[in-house]
């Protein structure tokens, strides 16, 4: 499984410290000329990279060396290093961040045997089973030699299995050394050899051979052992990084590189010298070979369950795609959509908050829990999923599983039925009490406001943005709690919930998951796209199996997305979430809507710039309170995570149908720009409000436009 390949190209909003930790990742290796794909040298505002080819869902991507200039915090020129010719476009190769569904804990890369360099395969041959292309199986001759050791240099037998038999163990047998396992094991290689070519065995057994240890992951086959032990394709070693790997196979654990590295450099040494006897390198060679140091890549933590949480929602697509045993067995190459550096940023924000957060208030140490879901507005791409405040911990996944009430995150959906029916953003509406007759020996239901206070008429803009239960109750209730449904529907929510009046104020339950769904759809203004965490999948050739394109439906009209996205960043400038202006840096604007439910159980903040949506939950696991409301809370995560990551300022694109106007946040009349209560709201043709009022005293200040 990869992450997204990084793609740079000039003119780009990156930091050349982004850049190494993008090399480091890839394990690329620091030069002082580098001329070796996946190798690189900085100095002066200046990289020179030497890329690696790579086999992605739409071709080879080559191997380059290029230049590339910074001017700061961007890409000023990407350039040919020899040429000096222009590039316009570079993609590196991706980073390999985990492997799933390995059966009994065993991982590799599956080969073909011309894939295989000839001399790794030839050096295999003769140090290993120096007959594999005459026996029938067995080596009746290899067997005679080493019972003839036994008997008059009193050695124990060993060194007798072919191939075939080491491959019949490891497919079918257990370790055991008893007489009736070997006659098993020689019934079962002659009868391999009857059914299969030498050709499809040795391949076989290039995939199968154990050859290394990582964790509860073993490591199988010399195409995954040249990755785990040097970070680069089979295709790409040297003779003696083959000969380490020949050596690797007579006991992987004793001869382990890491730990073991003079008993591993005399056993390369030992393969070697073979090599040169059977003619497969010259002296000369053979001696410069001797000499080079036993140098592997230190291990990239993380094996299967580097990014867990990641890993959950892109099997759960996958299951949907895929059989099981295809999963388990095929070899597939799944590329995803995970940004590492975002992601990192995701955990590191979440763990540390949570950290501060039990510090500042006195609370038990690690009480708190929480998610992060960030995405692509653009492309519904899900980059970056946390579901733990150990990102590690490959257990509940509270991002994709925890069903915890949503509060005042549903609120939009009701803002937004009521101006598909007909309001506007200025209509008045009602926070005054109300009494709400429930089921039969069920007490009358009375909503209340989180300041205990109620504010009478009311513009509509303003019980969004400043989230007010009672307005939002009667509004709910009004426009009919069968279109509020539809309406939720529509922006991507699945989970069916019975439709009671204390839904309107978020008593209904979502996942994180679906939470972000359903801002996905508010924030690419209306069109709805099912969030993806897989960009396409390659079965063991290289071949295209699946391509997961976008997928985009309109299910909120432009002039009505428009409006409502504008609410949500009035939310920013002057309603729950105002405090964001002095968490982000001057000027940057976004949307957003905070959560809170009763007793302060849960913490949720949704909010979205011009490129990423993020949403975080915050709360106990017990459903205990916690202090903490969407504002105090899960909202600080959000702004920690999004100043690290270069959002882009909001920018609404006017749409065909709608005007503007200046109105007064008290009344809701139509006003000049000079009232310090007024505020500057779109409108749909037609219905901007009729009458002219005064300017009335407020404490709203103008914000200035976020149009394009």
């Amino acid at each position: 499984m990869y992450a997204r390949p990084l793609e740079i190209y000039s003119g780009q909003n990156i930091a050349a410290k982004e850049i190494l930790r993008e090399l480091k990742r890839l394990n690329y290796k620091l030069s002082s000329y580098p001329k070796e794909p996946g190798s690189y040298r900085y100095r002066d505002d200046e990289y020179v990279i030497v890329t690696r080819s790579f086999q992605f869902w739409d071709g080879v991507e080559p191997s380059r060396r290029i230049r590339v200039l910074f001017n700061g915090a961007e890409i000023s020129r990407i350039e040919n290093a020899s040429t000096r010719a222009e590039e316009s476009l570079v993609r590196f190769d991706p980073a390999r961040i985990a492997s799933i569904y390995p059966k009994h804990n065993e991982d590799r890369i599956l080969l073909q045997l011309s894939d295989v360099p000839e001399m790794l395969v030839k050096g295999l041959i003769e140090v290993e089973d120096k007959r594999f292309y005459s026996h029938t199986g067995v080596d009746y001759l290899a067997i005679a030699s080493a019972i003839g050791s036994s008997i008059f240099k009193g050695k124990r037998i060993r060194g007798a299995s072919t191939l075939t038999q080491q491959l019949v163990k490891n497919y079918f047998l257990s370790n055991t050394r008893t007489l009736s396992r070997k006659l098993n094991e020689a019934v079962m290689a002659i009868l391999l050899e009857v059914h299969y070519e030498k050709n499809d065995i040795l391949e076989s057994y290039l995939n199968e051979v154990y050859l290394g240890q990582d964790g509860n992951r073993s490591i199988n086959g010399f195409g995954l052992a040249s990755q785990f032990y040097f970070g680069r394709p089979i295709q790409k070693l040297k003779p003696h990084q083959y000969a380490l790997l020949i050596a690797l196979a007579n006991g992987p654990s004793a001869l382990n590189p890491r730990r073991y590295p003079e008993q591993a450099k005399r056993r390369r040494n030992l393969v070697l010298d073979v090599m040169h006897e059977r003619g497969i390198l010259t002296k000369k060679q053979r001696d410069r070979y001797k000499k080079a140091s036993i140098k592997v890549v230190s291990i990239q933590k993380g094996g299967i369950t580097q990014y867990p949480a990641f890993l959950g929602l892109v099997k759960r697509q996958l299951r949907r795609d895929y059989k099981e045993d295809d999963l388990s067995s095929a070899g597939l190459s799944i590329f995803t959509t995970l940004n590492p550096q975002v992601q990192h940023k995701a955990e590191q924000s979440l763990s540390s908050s949570l950290i501060s957060f039990e510090k500042g208030y006195n609370l038990k140490e690690k009480s708190l829990q929480g998610s992060v879901i960030v995405t692509d507005v653009n492309n519904a791409e899900v980059l970056a999923v946390v579901g733990d405040r150990q990102p590690r911990y490959s257990g509940f996944n509270r991002a994709l599983d925890a069903v915890r009430s949503v509060g005042s995150l549903i609120k939009p959906a009701v803002y937004l039925a009521a101006l598909k029916d007909g309001y506007s953003l200025a209509s008045i509406i009602d926070d005054s009490p109300i009494e709400i007759e429930q089921k039969k020996d069920e007490p009358t239901w009375e909503p209340q406001n989180y300041d205990k206070e109620f504010h009478g008429e009311i513009p509509l803009f303003m019980g969004l943005v400043n989230s007010y239960n009672v307005a939002t109750v009667r509004l709910g209730l009004d426009v009919g709690l069968p279109e509020v449904a539809e309406v939720i529907s529509d922006l991507g929510v699945r989970r069916p919930f019975k439709q009671y009046p204390s839904t309107l104020l978020g008593t209904l339950s979502m996942s994180p998951l679906e939470v972000t769904q359903m801002y996905q759809t508010l924030a690419a203004s209306g069109f709805y796209s099912p969030l993806r965490s897989i960009r396409a999948v390659l079965d063991a050739k290289g071949k295209p199996l699946n391509r997961y394109p976008l997928s985009v439906s309109q299910v909120v009209s432009p002039q009505h997305s428009l409006m409502i996205n504008y609410a949500l960043h009035l939310v920013t400038q002057m309603g729950t979430a105002k405090y964001l202006k002095e968490l982000l840096p001057d000027g940057m604007r976004v949307a957003g809507k905070t959560g809170t439910t009763d007793d302060l159980r849960d913490s949720w903040f949704a909010g979205y710039s011009q490129n990423y949506l993020t949403v975080v939950w915050m709360g106990h696991d017990d459903d205990k309170p916690t202090r903490f409301t969407g504002a105090s809370g899960a909202m600080q995560v959000w702004a920690k995570l999004m100043n690290a990551i270069r959002i882009q300022s909001l920018s609404i694109s006017p749409v065909d149908g709608i005007e503007m106007a200046w109105i007064d946040t008290i009344s809701g009349k139509k006003t000049g720009s000079n009232c310090a209560s007024s505020v500057e709201l779109p409108f749909i043709s037609g219905q901007l409000p009729e009458e002219t009022g005064e300017c009335t005293s407020g404490v709203t200040s103008w914000f200035g436009r976020i149009f394009k």
